[in-house]
C-alpha cells in the first residue's frame, strides 16, 4: 500500500466525519482522564501510607487521679511502681518496639495547651485531667494489635490508642475516590467502544461506493481496512494526549502546587505524587488506549466493511 494513498484516504475520512472524530477524541480524553486519576489516586494512597505509617505512634495513656470508671485505674492515679513496670514491659518488646519515650503530666499539659490554645474551654480543664503517657514508635506499624493487647487493661493504664485508626479514615476516603474514578473510567470506556463502533459503521456507509470500487479493482481486505484503523488510532492518540495534559495540570497545579502549600503549613513535609508518578502512568494510558482502539476498530471493520 502506498503511503500517499493511505494518507489521502485517512484525510478524506476525517473531513467527512469530523464531528464523529471529535466525539471519539473527547470520549477517549474523558475516560483516560478518569482512569489516570484513579491510578494516581492509588499511588497517592501508597505514598501517604509509606509516609504516615512510619510515623504512627501507639499512645499508652496512664491513669489520672480522676479516672474511676476503668478497672485498671481502681486505685486512682498511676503509681511509680506501675510506671516502672510498664517501662520494663516495653523494653522486653524489643523486636516490636523501635523506640519509646515517656511524656510527663507537665509535658502533656503544655502540649495540650499549645494544641487547643484558641479553645474557649481551655482554662476550665485542670492539669490533673491530662494523662501522662508512653509514646511508642513501632518497628512494624501493622503489629499494633500485638502491642495494644500487651498493655490494655494493665495496672495503671487507662487506654491504648493507635494513630493509625485516624489515618486509615483518610486512606479509606482516598481508596473510595480511586475506585470511583476507575469505575467511571470503565463506564466511559464502554461509551468509547460503542462510539468507535458506531463511527466506523457510519464511515463505512458513507464510503460504500469507494469500497466497492476498490474491491472491484482487486484491492486486498488489508488495504481497505487500514484507513479505518488509522483514523480510530489517531482519534485515540489525540484524546490520550489531551487527557495526559489535563492530568499534568492536575498534578502540577492541583497536587504539587496547591495541596503542597496547603498541607505543608499544617503537617510539615509530606509525600505527594508528582510528575514522575505521572510518567509511570502514561504508558499504561497510551498503550491501553491504542490497544483498545485497534481491537474495537478491527472488530467493527470486519463486521461493517464487507470486502
Amino acid at each position: 500500500m502506498r503511503l500517499g494513498f493511505l494518507l489521502g484516504e485517512v484525510g478524506n475520512g476525517l473531513r467527512r466525519n469530523t464531528s464523529m472524530f471529535v466525539a471519539v477524541v473527547l470520549v477517549t480524553m474523558v475516560s483516560l482522564f478518569f482512569l489516570g486519576s484513579g491510578l494516581l489516586a492509588q499511588r497517592q494512597v501508597d505514598t501517604l501510607k509509606g509516609y504516615w505509617y512510619d510515623k504512627v505512634q501507639v499512645s499508652i495513656f496512664l491513669c489520672t487521679p480522676d479516672t474511676t470508671d476503668v478497672a485498671s485505674c481502681a486505685g486512682g492515679g498511676v503509681t511509680e511502681a506501675q510506671r516502672d513496670q510498664l517501662g520494663s514491659d516495653l523494653d522486653r518488646l524489643e523486636g516490636l518496639v523501635e523506640t519509646y519515650w515517656y511524656e510527663s503530666n507537665e509535658q502533656a499539659y503544655d502540649r495540650f495547651r499549645e494544641q487547643f490554645r484558641n479553645s474557649p474551654v481551655l482554662d476550665s480543664i485542670p492539669q490533673e485531667a491530662i494523662p501522662e503517657s508512653f509514646r511508642v514508635q513501632l518497628a512494624d506499624p501493622t503489629k499494633y494489635e500485638v502491642v495494644a493487647s500487651a498493655f490494655e487493661g494493665a495496672p495503671g493504664v487507662e487506654s491504648v490508642e493507635d494513630q493509625r485508626e485516624v489515618v486509615d479514615k483518610l486512606f479509606t476516603f482516598l481508596n473510595a475516590v480511586s475506585l470511583s474514578a476507575v469505575a467511571l473510567a470503565g463506564a466511559m470506556v464502554v461509551c468509547a467502544v460503542l462510539l468507535i463502533s458506531t463511527t466506523i459503521r457510519l464511515t463505512a456507509w458513507s464510503r460504500r461506493r469507494e469500497t466497492n470500487i476498490m474491491r472491484l479493482v482487486g484491492a486486498s481486505a488489508f488495504t481497505i481496512h487500514v484507513p479505518f484503523l488509522v483514523e480510530t488510532v489517531l482519534a485515540t492518540l489525540l484524546g490520550a494526549a489531551l487527557a495526559i495534559g489535563l492530568l499534568w495540570a492536575m498534578v502540577t497545579y492541583g497536587i504539587s502546587g496547591f495541596l503542597t502549600e496547603l498541607l505543608a503549613g499544617q503537617t510539615g513535609m509530606i509525600g505527594l505524587i508528582g510528575t514522575r508518578d505521572l510518567w509511570t502512568v502514561i504508558p499504561i494510558l497510551v498503550g491501553g488506549a491504542v490497544l483498545l482502539a485497534v481491537i474495537t476498530s478491527w472488530l467493527a471493520v470486519r463486521r461493517h466493511v464487507r470486502v
